[in-house]
């Protein structure tokens, strides 16, 4: 069970769920594919051929924190506020309602546009600022706080 789910309150649905993009998997991948697995070949086909594991042990040791990474953030938009959550060992969460939310920023470049990924700044009142980077799909997170808090406020005053 995710955090976001462990940590619903009564009358509470999730409207909108993201996690951090699959860019946060391409350096290891490459580090695996490009530098340890010839390094495997040429060891499995050399004289050194029993420590040939060695590097394929590496890989995993590269790339289990990564996946680990990404599977462990959540982020999500319920309908009475919006819950971030980043990191296993050491987490870094917060927890907004919806009518404390004074701004979301979403900040992307060329590359963000492109694949789909961003950095997002939530602003609360009295100006506390969180920022998450590499958030996959942020401006469909942005849309979300904002049709979720539309129908708040048209619900609240109808």
């Amino acid at each position: 069970m995710s955090y976001i789910d462990r940590n619903l309150i009564a009358g509470e649905r999730v409207v909108y769920r993201t996690r951090l993009h699959w860019l946060v998997l391409v350096m290891p991948v490459l580090f695996v594919v490009v530098v340890l697995l010839p390094l495997a070949w040429f060891l499995a086909n050399g004289a050194w051929r029993n420590l040939a594991w060695v590097p394929l042990a590496v890989g995993l040791l590269v790339l289990l924190p990564a996946i680990v990474k990404r599977q462990s953030s959540d982020f999500a938009v319920t309908n009475k506020r919006v819950m971030l959550k980043a990191g296993v060992f050491t987490t870094h969460s917060v927890e907004l309602l919806l009518n404390k939310i004074e701004a979301i920023a979403v900040n992307q470049g060329f590359g963000g546009r492109v694949f789909g990924y961003g950095d997002i700044v939530v602003t609360g009142s009295g100006g506390t600022r969180e920022a998450f980077t590499l958030i996959q799909a942020p401006l469909a997170f942005r849309r979300a706080v904002q049709s979720v808090s539309d129908a708040a406020t048209t619900a609240a005053s109808g």
